[in-house]
């Protein structure tokens, strides 16, 4: 009963941002990610092939805007190995719905830059492995920069809920034109940070935290990442490619009996949009007013 009254909150939240007023939308558009592994904030969740869809509706408010969302994980194969298999939703079955992230959060440019605060919640539907006991909530804020910086960028979540913690990430990234058909190559750097998000290990090692994402605080991990954008129609297909460089003890596991400094994972987006409005609609004109 747990699991179906988790997933049908998800399909009542995809429902609603789906059909939601276009003529009061901004932009609607949903992606799709089909990865190696599920590996979040540099932990290896999942060792094995997931699917991420995400769904989004953004709304405008004055000069900021407003973003209501849902995103999900699901384990694709079947994890049956306890020697090798790390799985979120405890390996019962393949194609399972592992994880549930609503958020919503607001965007407001000022100068070069943008500011976002926003709240997300994590749910669990499973009865094994990552089950309702982890249930969460964050609140975040980031503040990110143009291209002709490097587009540096500044995120820090703080749980409120079970784990009472922050974790933060600084990022540079930029792309770089290939071939005369505006493609574009897109590196990136992003590392990681914790602080009160750690197990609390006493003198022999055993964690005395309730909850925890990482053994101790301090810096996590390096991701390394190039994507290389592609469009086919009204879609986006990124495969992208990252190369993590692992510090913190947890971040180093890559299956239940390995654990390793550096980690690599890939896959690829499906990403479309459809943008509504007057902004959407009127024809360009270099003569009007900004």
């Amino acid at each position: 009963m747990k699991r179906a009254n988790v997933l049908g909150a998800a399909f009542v939240v995809a429902s609603a941002l789906a059909t939601a007023a276009p003529a009061a939308a901004q932009t609607v558009g949903a992606d799709l990610g089909l990865y190696s592994s599920y590996v979040w904030r540099g932990l290896s969740l999942t060792n094995k092939p997931v699917a991420q869809p995400d769904l989004y509706v953004t709304f405008p408010a004055g000069k900021a805007s407003l973003t209501v969302a849902g995103w999900a994980n699901i384990d694709l194969g079947k994890y049956d190995d306890p020697n090798n298999d790390i799985s979120e939703s405890g390996g019962l079955s393949s194609f399972n719905f592992a994880e549930f992230d609503p958020y919503a959060e607001i965007g407001y440019p000022v100068g070069k830059a943008t500011l976002t605060g926003g709240i997300t919640g994590y749910f669990y539907p499973n009865d094994a492995g990552l089950t309702s006991d982890f249930n969460t909530w964050e609140i975040y804020g980031k503040v990110a920069f143009d291209e002709r910086y490097f587009s540096p960028k500044l995120s820090v979540w703080y749980d409120i809920d079970k784990i009472d913690g922050l974790y933060a990430e600084a990022a540079v990234s930029h792309s770089f034109p290939v071939g005369k058909k505006g493609n574009t190559l897109d590196l990136g750097a992003t590392a990681g940070f914790n602080s009160g998000q750690d197990a609390n290990l006493d003198s022999s090692g055993n964690p005395q935290a309730d909850f925890f994402n990482f053994q101790d605080n301090g810096f996590t991990h390096l991701d390394l990442s190039a994507g290389f954008p592609l469009t086919a129609g009204a879609f986006s297909i990124t495969p992208v490619f990252h190369f993590l460089i692992n510090n913190d003890e947890f971040v180093k596991v890559t299956s239940p009996t390995n654990s390793s400094d550096t980690k690599i994972w890939g896959g690829v987006t499906i990403s479309w949009s459809k943008d509504y409005g007057p902004a959407a609609e009127e024809p360009s004109d270099s003569t009007s007013s900004q």
